[in-house]
């Protein structure tokens, strides 16, 4: 399948009726929050829904705002480096298409984040932080196609497991809970695609998914990125042994939290200093 066409696939046009009811029909899960849970994963949302979403009343607030700051970081840190690297020109002509998207989709979740923030919170919505995505000249990627896609990986992962991680403390509000998990899912299919471009390229030969605690070839820096991922043991049981499944198998059925401490960590080898 064109990788373009897989794409339009797992994060439809939400113009597009029939493919978005055909992409959903399989999450019936979320069919209980309506139409809020598809924009709020592809769309920026309306100001109109957001006046639309009940007040919080048992959730602490202030660890709402916190945890959807942290969020926000991290959405501003993936539509910047996407967009700058469509300006730079350094991804090729035939993948434009799908960096594009993928950059629209981190936008209109800096978007939503920003407006529940402000809106239904009335929080403050964190500015985007100044950026060095060559982590003080260690990285070219907006030189080096190659480099560019790495980083991206890694940027998507750790964003997988940075939304997992916080879904605990956004619990008590459904609608805050509902927009993290919708957003987490964009993220891994954000992840899988690039790891596809990746393995297509030839540059590692890495599922659409995480195995183990594997880096494939990215460089040593990113370990942290996928430490934990080995895990197999869940509900206090160990998986791998209760089902006979090896544990490559059970490591590719669970995204690992990741937590704040340790996301804010790798994200600030990206931050500009201020000196």
């Amino acid at each position: 399948m064109n990788l373009m066409k897989l794409l339009d696939t797992i994060c439809p046009d939400t113009k597009d009726a029939e493919s978005k009811d055909r992409f959903y029909s399989r999450r019936d899960a979320f069919r209980q929050f309506g139409d809020f849970g598809k924009k709020v994963a592809l769309a920026a949302v309306p100001l109109s829904v957001l006046n639309a979403i009940p007040q919080i009343a048992k959730a602490d607030t202030a660890t709402l705002i916190n945890v959807l700051n942290y969020a926000l970081t991290l959405e501003h840190l993936e539509y910047r480096y996407y967009q700058l690297g469509l300006d730079a020109g350094v991804v090729v002509a035939a993948e434009r298409p799908i960096i594009q998207k993928i950059r629209d989709h981190e936008l209109a979740h800096v978007r939503f984040l920003t407006e529940v923030i402000a809106n239904v919170l009335n929080g403050t919505p964190v500015a985007e932080p100044a950026f060095d995505f060559t982590a003080g000249g260690n990285f070219s990627p907006f030189s080096d196609y190659p480099t560019f896609l790495a980083l991206a990986q890694a940027f998507e992962d750790t964003g997988v497991r940075a939304y997992k991680g916080q879904a605990a403390n956004v619990m008590e509000s459904d609608v805050v809970l509902t927009a993290a998990l919708s957003i987490h899912s964009v993220e891994a299919r954000h992840a899988s695609m690039i790891r596809r471009l990746r393995t297509k390229k030839g540059q590692d030969m890495v599922k659409g998914w995480i195995t183990g605690n594997s880096i494939g070839t990215l460089p040593a820096a990113a370990a942290g990125i996928y430490a934990g991922e080995e895990n197999l043991t869940h509900a206090g049981v160990n998986v791998s042994t209760l089902t006979g499944i090896d544990a490559a198998g059970v490591s590719e059925a669970w995204d690992e939290p990741l937590s704040m401490q340790a996301v804010l960590g790798i994200a600030g080898l990206f931050l500009k200093s201020s000196n």
